[in-house]
C-alpha cells in the first residue's frame, strides 16, 4: 500500500492561519509549526495503525475505514469522526466535541511526499511530509 512508511515533516503551507482559526493560542501555534512531526503508517486492507511522534507527544491510533472513532489533537481538542478512502485519497471528516464544527483532513501521496491537507471553517492548510 502506498501510505505504508515513515513520513517526516518537511514544510507547512498556511498552517499558522489554520491553527489560529481552530482557536489555538499563539505560543502553541509557534511551537506546533516546528514540532518535527514524524508519522509511521501501516495499512492492512481497510485497517490502519498510525504512530505520530513530535517534540510534544507520541500517540498510536488504530482505525478502520468508515468506522467512527474519537481522537484528540495535540492541543487537547477532542474530535469524533472517521476516515474513508476516495480513490487514492484518504479522507477524514471529524466533528469537534466542543462546538460541533467540522474539520476535514485528506492525505494524498505525490511521488515521495505525503500531503496532509486540512479545512476548517473555510481556512485551508497543508503539511507536506517526505518519505523517511
Amino acid at each position: 500500500m502506498t501510505y505504508n512508511g515513515t513520513w517526516k515533516i518537511d514544510r507547512n503551507d498556511n498552517y499558522e492561519k489554520f491553527m489560529e482559526k481552530m482557536g489555538i493560542n499563539m505560543v502553541k501555534r509557534k511551537l506546533a509549526s516546528h514540532d518535527n512531526l514524524k508519522i509511521i503508517i501501516e495499512q492492512t486492507g481497510d485497517k490502519f495503525h498510525v504512530k505520530e511522534s513530535s517534540n510534544f507527544r507520541s500517540i498510536e491510533i488504530d482505525f478502520t475505514l468508515g468506522v467512527t472513532f474519537d481522537y484528540s489533537l495535540a492541543d487537547g481538542t477532542e474530535l469524533t469522526g472517521a476516515w474513508t478512502m476516495e480513490g487514492d485519497v484518504l479522507k477524514g471528516v471529524f466533528n469537534r466535541k466542543d462546538n460541533g464544527k467540522t474539520l476535514t483532513t485528506t492525505r494524498t501521496i505525490q511521488g515521495d511526499e505525503l500531503i496532509q491537507s486540512y479545512n476548517y471553517e473555510g481556512v485551508d492548510a497543508k503539511r507536506i511530509f517526505k518519505r523517511g
